[in-house]
């Protein structure tokens, strides 16, 4: 569709999933895509031949045959549209946000999980065998337990992660995530005595996430539980619950969000001496 294809012939409006009419077969914005909008020459000739077929004996149902169609053609038209639009905003939002291009992928990796038997087995984590299954330590992060896991784990990212992205950069999110991830399973599988359990989620990554932001920007504030407090209070709280918890069966990897945890707190520091060192060279520069 050429540049011109996407005005309408109306009022000239461009719209980049414009709407063809099928009776005359000229473009239309949304507010003119009915053809009764635009005075449309083409079904006036339908009526018209309708009209004459059902005065010759074939009935008289001409009408509602061309509303029928003209509703169909419209709801079919809308759903193309809505998703062409949702496709649209999600490869966008994959392109310009890592963490966002990480919940998309946990998404379709759990509804995999759903529809392709065995598929959990091969990406999970079992600490006894890092060695044989190299990848499980990564592809771990985006398998889930169950939906209430997945659910809280990319709700958290949603919040904080894009928060990192927007004050450290994307390259430095993407580092911090993987990191927090990669070594919350190295230290599980080291230090854990259920070696033959699997280990699945991204909580470790995502722990490593909230404490790097917490060291940058500790006076976001947070609710927890709908408890307003600042994210240094509620990182502290979270790693007094996870030490309090170690050793017990809840089937909770207490271990590896500790790691997370002390991961994004040492790169969080780095990251905000950098920036500082940086800020103190832009204002000596702009005073000379």
């Amino acid at each position: 569709m050429t540049y011109l294809d996407k005005k309408c012939w109306i009022c000239g409006k461009e719209e980049n999933i414009p709407f063809k009419c099928r009776f005359c077969g000229k473009v239309f914005c949304s507010g003119h895509r009915l053809p009764e909008q635009h005075a449309c020459e083409g079904l006036e000739q339908v009526k018209q031949d309708r009209a004459y077929s059902g005065s010759s004996g074939y009935g008289n149902t001409g009408n509602e045959d061309i509303f029928k169609d003209i509703l169909k053609n419209t709801a079919k038209h809308a759903a193309k549209s809505a998703v062409k639009s949702a496709g649209s905003n999600i490869k966008y939002s994959m392109k310009t946000s890592p963490s966002m291009a990480i919940i998309y992928l946990c998404i379709f990796s759990f509804i995999l999980q759903i529809l392709i038997p065995g598929y959990q087995q091969l990406f999970q984590m079992v600490p006894a065998f890092i060695f044989t299954h190299p990848w499980t330590l990564v592809t771990h992060m985006f398998v889930h337990a169950d939906f209430t896991h997945i659910f809280f784990n990319m709700l958290v990212l949603f919040f904080f992660g894009p928060e990192l992205e927007r004050r450290a950069g994307k390259k430095i999110f993407l580092y911090v995530y993987f990191a927090a991830g990669l070594v919350a399973a190295i230290a599980y599988s080291l230090t854990s005595s259920a070696i033959y359990t699997p280990v699945v989620g991204a909580s470790g990554a995502i722990m490593g996430v909230f404490a790097a932001l917490a060291i940058i920007a500790p006076d976001i504030r947070v609710y927890v539980y709908f408890i307003p407090m600042q994210i240094t209070h509620a990182l502290v709280l979270f790693a007094l619950f996870d030490f309090i918890l170690l050793g017990s069966n809840d089937m909770i990897a207490h271990t590896a969000h500790l790691s997370g945890i002390l991961v994004g707190l040492l790169m969080g520091s780095r990251i905000k001496r950098a920036q500082m060192r940086y800020n103190s060279y832009g204002d000596t520069y702009y005073r000379r």
